[in-house]
């Protein structure tokens, strides 16, 4: 009889340790050593410590998977588990995302924290799933995208004119540079710092984090502080992968993409000032705007009017500006 209960345990042990743990592959546009980075391996080392390695995460960085727009489009056909992508590449799916990227909707670290939690965060994620198949698991917070070019300082609006400016195939981006005088083109991630070095584009609009990370300063000589736009870059997952998961999975998912996600401000918070310091060290001139209030007026007038309808009406809009307290 104890041999039979010998055998018994000896089968389900050898049993237990056949069974493979679940892979979930996570595409990113940014090296590892970026915010994008930070905010992935954290995500990984939470998913894994909560499912008790029965659920393993993979990172591709660097664009190993394709631009970001293909990423989404591999997550919204269940392809790709996971993409980390800047919000503007989500709004050809889910237009009404765009109120996040109108400029100067945003004005500050806490403008984007309030959108991004609690009930705001809730209805995003309704639009999200709703409009463009993918349920968002988490949030990076890079800072405001900073104006980095090649050819001159720019301390005003009268600077920007006619300078080529590389944005994300982003509407409200694109007419948002076209209102203030610029040339802006649209190119996917991928082709950036090469376009910059080939002089196909004077200049681009990040985060200090990526602008240090990919380098940019090997390339650009000026970079200007413009608040126009907070970077929010979601990590989503297709709903039809989401919802294939166990209640469980499911949990493990959202706490781990919420527990990532104050990790990754604090990182920005902490790291950003580390990586313009960088730049700087390496030639890079830093300004600020002296007509600030000028981009403001032209980005009301010429640029949101033109929006309202696209991203769910203008009182849509006014309602989140309320509850920012703008």
């Amino acid at each position: 009889m104890l041999n039979k209960t010998l055998l018994a345990t000896a089968v389900m042990l050898v049993m237990t340790s056949t069974v493979q743990a679940k892979t979930f592959k996570v595409g990113m546009g940014d090296p590892m050593d970026s915010d994008q980075g930070a905010l992935a391996q954290r995500f990984e080392e939470l998913v894994e410590e909560l499912s008790d390695g029965e659920m393993q995460v993979e990172l591709f960085p660097g664009g190993q998977l394709g631009s970001e727009t293909g990423m989404i489009q591999d997550t919204r056909i269940g392809k790709l588990d996971f993409a980390l992508v800047g919000v503007g590449n989500l709004t050809p799916y889910a237009p009404r995302l765009g109120a996040l990227t109108m400029p100067y909707a945003l004005r500050s670290h806490a403008d984007a924290v309030k959108a991004t939690t609690g009930p705001l965060a809730e209805e995003w994620n309704a639009i999200a799933e709703k409009e463009a198949g993918v349920h968002i698991v988490s949030w990076l917070y890079s800072n405001f995208r900073y104006l980095t070019n090649s050819k001159r300082p720019v301390t005003s609006l009268e600077d920007l004119q006619g300078l080529k400016i590389r944005v994300p195939q982003n509407k409200i981006m694109l007419a948002t540079y076209q209102a203030w005088g610029a040339s802006p083109i649209s190119m996917s991630w991928p082709e950036v710092f090469t376009g910059l070095q080939q002089g196909v584009i004077d200049g681009q609009d990040n985060p200090d984090i990526v602008n240090y990370t990919m380098k940019f300063q090997e390339v650009q000589k000026y970079l200007t502080e413009v608040h126009y736009q907070y970077s929010l870059q979601p990590i989503v997952m297709g709903v039809r992968t989401y919802n294939k998961l166990s209640d469980e999975e499911r949990e493990i998912i959202d706490r781990a993409g919420l527990e990532a996600q104050l990790y990754g401000l604090q990182f920005q918070l902490t790291q950003a000032s580390q990586a313009r310091a960088g730049m700087e060290a390496e030639g890079v001139q830093s300004a600020t705007l002296t007509d600030e209030d000028k981009w403001i007026s032209i980005a009301k007038e010429k640029v949101w009017p033109q929006f309202y309808e696209e991203i769910g009406g203008k009182q849509s809009f006014d309602d989140l500006q309320k509850a920012l307290g703008h």
